[in-house]
């Protein structure tokens, strides 16, 4: 259902690129107004310490936006929902033959961006915020069996540069770090993700 859903939203993006008229550039707002995407990549997730094994997967999922440029700079803002695939499984944990495993679920992001264009077609970027994910874990030992699901408070840092296929559709590739943080619940994690978009500028 994930990837259909992907798939789909790609696929009328892409159309969007097609459909654009050849005069674009007579209309071309530069990088200001909303826009929409769809973005995918890898996931690394690592609970913080030394020796202590990641998980990879595949990020999905979509953002929107707002950015107002001003000369060659661009500022703006941005929310965020994804999933993952990342997941880990351990055996002989605690006692001989139990599992754990521990998986990544949404993650929530909100925040800001700052860049400057170059050559009126591309975009380079730094940006940060607010996240706020969920972490699901499933422990089984013999007649025990016991499943967690917490959410963490975290902050992310991150850079990328965009280019425009046309007055509306652009590509990007983006590299950011997240660290969460739950006392409560035994959280303390760190995630790298890099990520491609295709997006709509409205």
């Amino acid at each position: 259902m994930r990837t259909k859903f992907i798939a789909a939203a790609a696929a009328l993006l892409a159309g969007s690129a097609f459909a654009a008229p050849a005069f674009a550039q007579d209309t071309d707002a530069g990088f200001t107004g909303p826009r929409a995407e769809v973005i995918t990549g890898w996931d690394h997730v690592k609970p913080s310490g030394s020796g202590v094994k990641g998980a990879d997967g595949v990020l999905y999922g979509g953002q929107i936006g707002y950015d107002f440029q001003a000369g060659s700079a661009v500022i703006g803002v941005e929310g965020e929902a994804t999933g993952s695939t990342a997941k880990r499984t351990e055996t002989d944990i605690l006692v001989a033959g139990d599992r754990g495993r521990i998986s990544t679920g949404r993650d929530l992001y909100v925040g800001g961006r700052v860049g400057f264009t170059v050559g009126g077609k591309a975009l380079i970027y730094a940006k940060g915020g607010y996240t706020n994910a969920k972490f699901d874990s499933h422990y089984v030992a013999g007649a025990t069996d016991i499943r967690t699901s917490d959410n963490a408070d975290g902050w992310r840092a991150g850079a990328g540069a965009e280019v425009k296929l046309n007055d509306k559709v652009y590509l990007k590739g983006e590299y950011r770090y997240s660290k969460y943080n739950n006392d409560d619940a035994g959280i303390d994690a760190k995630r790298h993700q890099v990520v491609a978009g295709l997006g709509v500028r409205f």
